[in-house]
């Protein structure tokens, strides 16, 4: 959504690594490309001006002039502001003392307000609250049935006593489900209303009765993050009409410029609360917005993929797998499509090296990532025998053309997946027992043992250069082998199916502020 104003802010600080002071000429110069980049990113002006104004006032200040590297502090004050303009801090939902807690959502028709409503109720309910949706949406056609579909997904229930399309009070609806609710125990109601294609008085006048008939604990604005400035004149207008308490911004994985939503919250004085970014009910989550600065400046967001990972992967389940890990051999093709197929549930592949901190500039490279490479791997593994997957060795040529035949690709394919499988495989087996794996259960003790007991009977030369050239000295003072560091180890490469795209180098990433 912000690789433009990434990709220009970026290139802006780029320019000032190589000055150890910066003039008011520079600051000036500076300022002028951030604003041409806001403004190019769709952001409103009013909130362009405060943004620059903010930032020129503040480089020029002692905290710049003092400051041992110029160009990060002024990265440093960018990245402030940017924190200050999305809100500051995360915003949490307001829980009512007395359950049910009741979330009313509002916005115009196309918003995605319904999709979202399952959404949140999946979100909630995953942190152990028993959320129930209510279809008070009764103008446009199937979206009772619409809701219903998304609850079922959502495994959550939905209060639709109309069938809607057109029959049916929405506001009696709205203040039949409180009771409801405290019937059947559940301590949260999403309420959907109905939207228009543009705002009308019809549309605010019913928002504002549902409204006034539940006196909603939270009264939340969905907005599409892709409809530009229109973002903030519906806004506006919502706020005077209904009044909301914050704002939830929906496809935001979408190609639009987005800098409609930086203007949302300015605008407005309500915060962003949710963030939804992606089709699936499991894409949404709460708005950080030092989280989202971070990702516009190209810092990338470390702490979102570590939370990811950990709603994905069962500590239990890891630890297992770790201890296969150091053995290298007992890890077999079918540990392989597991672990694989958890990646995959942490999202596209694409969007997870994303999270990475200097990733912007590999974005070509990035969008060359295909995830159907996994799928296609995934299908060779399924279509081999539980002894092959065991045992990939007795894997011959007979064989390999049973499973390119069953999993429709070709045999060299599949030759290719069970050579580069035994390379990882050895891989695993070096990292374990030459050097250990930190954290994972016996890797370096092991290591140690036997490299102590190697060293028994050894002759070491007295010549201390030739020692130092047939030796090095590990942390604990215990003589190992030279490795070539990790990467001379892993011989540069990477477990089949986690290749990174050619062209793809590392060792060429600048982090923003990195001399």
């Amino acid at each position: 959504m912000f690789e433009t104003l990434s990709d220009r802010l970026t290139s802006v600080f780029s320019s000032l690594r190589s000055k150890g002071r910066l003039s008011d000429a520079d600051i000036d110069a500076t300022t002028r490309e951030i604003r041409i980049a806001l403004l190019e990113a769709d952001v409103a002006l009013p909130v362009v001006k405060a943004f620059v104004a903010q930032v020129k006032e503040r480089a020029r200040g002692s905290e710049v002039s003092q400051a041992l590297n110029p160009a990060q502090q002024v990265v440093k004050i960018v990245n402030d502001e940017l924190i200050e303009i999305l809100g500051g801090e995360t915003r949490r939902l307001r829980f009512a003392k007395t359950p049910p807690t009741v979330v009313m959502l509002a916005g115009l028709q196309g918003a995605g307000k319904t999709t979202l409503a399952g959404k949140l109720a999946k979100w909630l309910r995953e942190q152990g609250h028993a959320p129930m949706l209510v279809a008070a949406d009764l103008q446009r056609p199937n979206a009772v049935q619409q809701l219903q579909v998304v609850g079922e997904r959502a495994e959550v229930a939905v209060y639709a006593p109309e069938p809607g399309s057109g029959v049916g009070d929405p506001i009696g609806v709205a203040r039949r489900s409180i009771d409801e609710a405290k019937r059947l125990n559940h301590d949260i109601v999403i309420i959907d209303t109905a939207g228009r294609l543009g705002i009308d008085q019809e549309m605010m006048k019913q928002a504002a009765d549902i409204r006034d008939a539940v006196s909603p604990d939270e009264v939340l604005f969905v907005v599409d993050a892709m409809i530009g400035q229109d973002a903030v004149t519906t806004a506006q207008a919502f706020m005077e009409g209904v009044g909301f308490d914050g704002v939830v911004l929906t496809k935001l994985d979408g190609d639009a410029r987005g800098g409609a939503a930086l203007s949302v919250r300015h605008i407005t004085g309500r915060p962003i609360m949710f963030a939804s970014t992606g089709e699936k009910l499991e894409d949404f989550d709460a708005f950080h917005p030092d989280r989202m600065a971070s990702r516009i400046l190209d810092m990338g967001d470390i702490l979102t993929l570590i939370e990811q990972a950990q709603k994905t992967f069962d500590e239990e389940q890891a630890a297992k797998m770790a201890g296969k890990l150091t053995s290298g051999e007992s890890f077999t093709l079918e540990d392989f499509l597991e672990q694989m197929m958890m990646v995959q549930k942490m999202g596209p592949i694409k969007n997870l090296l994303g999270m990475m901190p200097g990733m912007g500039q590999m974005r070509d490279q990035l969008n060359a990532i295909d995830d159907r490479d996994l799928d296609r791997i995934a299908a060779i593994i399924r279509s081999m025998t539980p002894g092959e997957r065991q045992d990939p060795k007795i894997i011959n040529g007979s064989r390999r053309a049973r499973i390119a035949a069953g999993s429709g690709v070709t045999v060299t394919a599949v030759s290719n997946l069970v050579i580069r499988f035994f390379e990882a495989q050895k891989m695993m087996k070096r990292m374990a027992g030459g050097m250990g794996i930190p954290g994972m259960p016996g890797g370096r003790g092991k290591a140690a043992k036997a490299q102590k007991k190697n060293k028994k009977g050894r002759r070491v030369s007295g010549d201390p250069r030739k020692a130092g050239l047939e030796k090095t000295s590990s942390g604990d003072g215990s003589a190992q082998p030279k490795q070539g560091g990790m990467l001379g180890n892993l011989h540069g490469k990477l477990p089949p199916g986690m290749e990174l795209p050619p062209g793809f180098d590392p060792s060429k990433l600048k982090l923003p502020g990195q001399n």
